[in-house]
């Protein structure tokens, strides 16, 4: 009888605690620290009804990889699940393409968060100049040459998770003051309460991704099919558990029209507290999340690129490496490229709904392969989800798709028809030579 092992070189060194604050790190971006006031303009007061229901699909999703990562722990991805499940290369390519336009427009996303009211602390710059100028001196640093690791990550979610405290803290600060505003919590500012909580639920739902990433790791995992799930379900939870807390504890400090209208509406929330808290140094720490966010984000995009590059699914030009410094320059320089002109093409929160309508994409056929593969019998011990939950998974996919808006669609097509060129032209000269 064999035993499956790790790739050469690969160690399985990563705990349940490591792993999940890996996740942890990753879902705990900077898409709350931006848009709860976006989901605000929405919904009303009732931020943390959105926030609740993205959280229930992203589980549904995290539980299809579950099954998946701990079956296949030496799989590639999302990519590599489509593949193995229904044998189109097209559709694995543009699975992985998906993920990689993703990247690209969440670090779009992300350049405009930096540009807005939490720079606004400290100076008062033009937001397109500002975005372009942080894309590139992210590229400039990705170029460089950044090492990246478990430990470092730690000290970044730390970062993150302590700026979340702490409007937490200073929200419960002013309700034990007698000023929070509890009938906010269930005010819901729409003629139609479904329609609006569903729509702000699209939003919400870009706070949750980056846990997909974690698939990558699965061949360093200790004992992959007990610790992945206990990390991947437990960061998720840690998570959801947080953003409740702040969306709730903004709506009791902010009055909803305050929150509409700021791109910062959690450094306000501080502001307003009374607790003492400078806002400059809530500022600082939401730049810190939102940069980490983007610098993580380009890192994985351009890899990506420089890897379907090399694999003859993007053009080779973008497989060459710097001399020096021995990184992807040209797959770098494309996607930095591409990430600046879309900061200069749509808002914030058009973005981030392409980011989540490309990610859909990629977690429909996720859950559609976790049932495909359910006949697939592999050696060894792996996570089992019910049938129903990657079922109603696929539903919840649907029905955030159904959610966007024809721009959204128009913009995220648009990239997945360029990837399809793409492919299509690998695959000519491919025959040809």
């Amino acid at each position: 009888m064999t035993t499956a092992t790790a790739a050469p070189g690969l160690h399985r060194v990563i705990t349940t605690p490591l792993l999940m604050l890996f996740i942890l790190g990753d879902v705990l971006g900077a898409g709350v620290y931006a848009l709860a006031g976006t989901i605000a303009g929405r919904v009303g007061g009732a931020i943390w009804a959105p926030l609740l229901i993205a959280l229930c699909f992203a589980l549904l999703t995290a539980a299809s990889y579950a099954e998946l990562v701990t079956k296949y722990p030496r799989a590639g991805g999302a990519a590599v699940f489509a593949e193995r499940a229904f044998g189109k290369p097209l559709l694995s390519f543009l699975v992985g393409f998906s993920m990689l336009a993703a990247g690209v427009t969440s670090a779009a996303g992300l350049a405009k968060a930096f540009a807005g009211d939490y720079l606004g602390a400290f100076v008062h710059w033009p937001p397109e100049l500002v975005a372009a100028a942080f894309l590139v001196a992210v590229a400039l640093l990705n170029a460089r040459g950044i090492k990246e690791s478990l430990s470092a990550n730690l000290v970044m979610t730390l970062i993150e998770l302590s700026g979340l405290l702490m409007v937490v803290t200073a929200a419960a600060w002013y309700c034990a003051s007698g000023q929070g505003v509890a009938a906010r919590l269930l005010e819901v500012d729409a003629q139609a309460p479904a329609a609006a909580l569903l729509g702000a639920s699209l939003l919400a739902f870009y706070s949750f991704v980056g846990f997909e990433t974690s698939a990558n790791l699965a061949e360093e995992v200790q004992d992959v099919s007990r610790v992945y799930p206990k990390a991947l379900f437990g960061a998720l939870l840690i998570a959801g558990a947080m953003y409740l807390l702040v969306g709730a504890g903004a709506a009791l400090v902010l009055p909803v029209e305050q929150l509409k209208s700021s791109s910062a509406p959690l450094m306000q929330v501080i502001e307003a507290s009374g607790l003492g808290i400078a806002p400059r140094w809530f500022a600082l720490i939401a730049l810190i999340a939102v940069a980490n966010g983007a610098l993580l984000t380009m890192i994985m995009a351009s890899r990506l690129t420089y890897g379907m590059a090399r694999e003859g699914l993007l053009p080779a030009t973008l497989g060459r490496v710097l001399p020096r410094r021995g990184t992807p320059g040209l797959a770098i320089l494309a996607t930095t490229v591409l990430a600046i002109a879309l900061t200069f093409t749509s808002t914030l929160e058009t973005l981030a709904e392409t980011v989540v309508l490309l990610l859909l994409f990629v977690f429909l056929s996720t859950n559609v392969a976790v049932l495909v593969l359910k006949r697939d019998k592999v050696q060894g011990p792996h996570w089992h989800v019910h049938w129903i939950f990657p079922a109603l998974a696929v539903l919840s996919c649907l029905l955030l798709l159904a959610q966007q808006g024809p721009q959204t669609w128009l913009r995220a097509g648009a990239m997945l028809l360029l990837g399809a060129l793409l492919y299509l032209g690998s695959r000519l000269r491919g025959q040809r030579s």
